[in-house]
């Protein structure tokens, strides 16, 4: 006789398959867990590290900063230093200038003509005096424009007034300091 199996092997074996396929699944889950675990790790990872490289960079730039904000410093006392040395050479070249204007002005003084006041502004003298006549101004002005300390004599005012008895001309005239040759190529090359 012939051997029928009534059992029901194919539920059996339907049942067998997908136990397989749920155990596979799970395992297929189990694995992408894992690797989106990895992968979260190695880009913490790096990110940690860039974030390590950036702060070393700040730090290097904030130290760099330091440095520059030193060396600005060390600039602006250089050119303070600079302009020290400037103007004491200015004095130590003009220190013997206004000697020898002072010494000028009493040479070119006529007869008859007197200094009240002197006043010195930027490179301009101020003069105020008195003189026996206008003539004596004159001549004052023309010794003055021929000095090599001083150009352009110019006459502010003239006045005739009486002092004692005696009429004067009192004046008010402005005079240009002259730089002389050698003292402007001084402060040219000093520049």
């Amino acid at each position: 006789m012939a051997n029928i199996n009534l059992l029901p092997w194919r539920e059996a074996q339907r049942n067998e398959r997908n136990r397989e396929t749920l155990i596979m699944c799970a395992a297929m889950w189990i694995v992408a867990c894992g690797i989106v675990f990895a992968g979260k790790l190695f880009m913490d990872g790096r990110i940690e590290h860039q974030q390590a490289r950036n702060a070393y960079v700040q730090s290097e730039i904030n130290a760099l900063s330091k440095v520059i904000k030193e060396i600005e410093d060390l600039k602006d006392k250089r050119d303070a230093l600079l302009a020290r040395m400037e103007v004491i050479q200015n004095l130590q070249k003009n220190r013997s200038q206004i000697v020898h204007v002072f010494d000028d002005l009493a040479k070119k003084l006529p007869k008859g003509v007197f200094y009240d006041t002197i006043t010195k502004t930027e490179n301009n003298f101020s003069i105020r005096g008195k003189a026996q006549s206008n003539a004596r101004v004159s001549a004052l002005m023309r010794s003055l424009d021929a000095s090599e300390w001083f150009d352009n004599a110019n006459l502010r005012v003239v006045d005739v007034v009486d002092e004692n008895g005696t009429s004067v001309s009192q004046f008010n005239m402005l005079v240009k300091e002259e730089k002389r040759k050698g003292e402007q190529d001084t402060v040219d090359q000093v520049q």
